[in-house]
């Protein structure tokens, strides 16, 4: 359709993606554009962004949750879900049978049918929304107060786990909200809603490595996934009604990026990431239980928050140079830019065919790594190391991408780096050499500790018997209890899911993965120059360093089976 003198709403626009599709649209000169955010600051912030570009458009801002009632758009979940009231009138909304009460309740219904746009582009990250509020941690707490239950005890506990439960709930919530979205865009006769989806994995399969959790791949992923997936087949019913808007969706299948590269605090939920440091002489004597969380421990806070050179991928989060290195790297997660899904969201308006709509083609219409985003990628890493050598500080994970695992593994790599030595190197000592090494770093070098204890990756001692820790432990993760048994086993477990190790038998694992590389390097004929190796001699001799990134995207290929299928 001709977009010129119409009027669009754009969900989730001061996002990432969003801001792309806005800065795109405005070419078209739209008559206005309806800038919706959660919060209040977003909004009007993209709104005198979009306003610098262009005085001929209105802009328009809206804030608020648009999966809640109007009384509560504003207020953050976790104060609906600890509200009696909130949360009765959250259950109403969802799971009692569609009234036009609840229609014209709903904040997304009172935006829409205020505005009555033309255009929806909705870059709403809406299967992370709903999957993310945790269904598997809610259904555990509600096993627990079962017995309480039995017992007529805690009654008042008991009744707000279980309500928090249901209105936890992905499918009701979905479905309530899409049967929303269709009354309300019927009502304003909109012409066209374009969704940017999500496949939940960044375009990789179960063995993804990056899953927020200890679990490959956490349940709490999948469930994204599946939520995604149902999204879809549900906009794909909403495509085949009559009465319905022209409906299209885009899928992109790769990390999303960039929005900024920085130096400056590393923040996590709103908040910076503040240091503690555990100095080796109060580490904790490994017996009896541990304690995943404690009011007071052997750490010491320094009072001050953690900086770092990161780059800033919007809604995803931040990442360190390491991370970005990592899931970017050939095979892995790689990644899009935003203006090319914005592209692509304008010509499927206009009623162009760029086969990358999904409803149309399931199976084929992914929007994989690009060629642009690869052309970048080198652009950008060298950014992050002119900003690191200018800072004099190296960046290496902000456990803010997960699992555990991937911060532990690029510190270890980290480790052998700052101990000065190449992978030929690190074969040449024994493993208790280079756990001595590591080990003397860790005690000598208290900023490098603070940073790793502070992002919730504790250090196991060479010994086996000795933990450094700060107030947050990523692992062992909370699976309904906070006090549990150490044994050998545990530590073992706990170690290779996302404690830093640093004892001996962990080295000669990582002299055994340099081993691996080696023999892949020593495979790739000296006289080979063609396409055919992703990662040839050259990929790996470019700095005579260890490149923690590298070896870890490579180890995610090889030990985790994490590689990536189609592009």
């Amino acid at each position: 359709m001709e977009i010129k003198g119409k009027k669009a709403l754009i969900l989730g626009g001061w996002g990432l993606v969003g801001q792309a599709v806005c800065r795109r649209m405005i070419e078209e000169q739209p008559s206005e554009m309806v800038i919706l955010s959660l919060l209040k600051w977003q909004a009007e912030e993209a709104v005198q962004l979009m306003r610098k570009l262009s005085s001929d458009i209105t802009f328009t801002p809206e804030w608020g949750n648009i999966f809640v009632r109007d009384s509560l758009k504003d207020l953050p979940r976790e104060e609906i879900l600890n509200n009696p009231k909130n949360r009765a009138q959250l259950m109403t909304d969802v799971l009692d049978d569609l009234s036009h009460d609840i229609i014209n309740r709903s904040y997304l219904a009172q935006v829409v049918l205020k505005h009555k746009p033309d255009i929806i582009v909705d870059c709403i990250n809406s299967a992370t929304a709903l999957a993310y509020q945790d269904i598997f941690t809610s259904s555990i707490e509600v096993q627990k107060v079962l017995e309480n239950v039995k017992k007529c005890e805690r009654s008042e506990e008991s009744v707000s786990a279980i309500e928090r439960l249901l209105i936890t709930q992905y499918t009701p919530q979905l479905i309530r909200h899409i049967q929303i979205l269709y009354e309300s865009m019927k009502k304003a006769k909109t012409r066209v809603y374009v969704k940017i989806g999500t496949s939940g994995t960044g375009g990789m399969g179960l063995n993804i490595p990056y899953t927020h959790s200890e679990e490959k791949p956490s349940r709490m992923l999948l469930s994204k996934s599946a939520i995604a997936g149902s999204h879809t087949l549900l906009l794909w019913l909403m495509a085949r009604t009559p009465d319905a808007p022209i409906t299209k969706e885009i899928k992109p299948t790769a990390a999303i990026a960039w929005k900024k590269i920085e130096y400056g605090e590393i923040r996590k939920n709103g908040k910076p990431v503040m240091l503690y440091d555990c100095p080796p002489e109060n580490a904790i004597k490994l017996k009896g239980t541990i304690h995943r969380q404690m009011k007071k421990g052997p750490w010491k806070p320094l009072n001050k928050p953690l900086k770092k050179v990161y780059i800033d991928t919007g809604e995803n989060g931040i990442f360190s140079f390491e991370e970005f290195t990592a899931i970017t790297s050939r095979g892995q997660m790689e990644f899009i830019t935003p203006e090319e899904i914005a592209n692509v969201v304008l010509w499927e308006i206009k009623g162009g065919n760029t086969g990358h709509d999904i409803i149309n083609a399931l199976d084929n219409a992914t929007m994989g790594p690009t060629y642009r985003a690869g052309y970048l990628r080198g652009s950008a890493l060298q950014k992050m190391l002119r900003l690191q050598r200018d800072h004099k500080s190296d960046s290496v994970a902000f456990e803010l991408l997960g699992p555990p695992k991937l911060s532990k593994l690029l510190y270890e790599a980290y480790l052998l780096k700052r101990c000065k030595f190449t992978m030929e190197e690190v074969l040449k000592h024994n493993p208790e050499f280079l756990a001595n090494c590591a080990e003397e770093l860790i005690k000598t070098d208290h900023k490098l500790r603070a940073e790793i204890l502070s992002i919730g990756i504790p250090i196991l001692m060479s010994d086996g018997k000795k933990l450094l820790r700060g107030p947050e432990m990523k692992i062992p993760a909370y699976k309904g209890i906070n006090e549990l048994e150490v044994t050998q086993e545990n530590i073992n477990k706990w170690a290779s899911e996302g404690w830093l190790d640093l004892r001996a038998e962990n080295f000669k694992i990582w002299q055994e993965r340099i081993r691996k590389i080696q023999k892949e390097i020593e495979s790739v004929p000296e006289d080979d120059t063609s396409s055919q190796y992703d990662r040839d001699r050259e990929y790996w001799n470019e700095s005579n360093e260890i490149e923690p990134g590298k070896i870890v995207g490579w180890l995610f290929l090889q030990e985790e089976q994490g590689l990536r299928m189609k592009d």
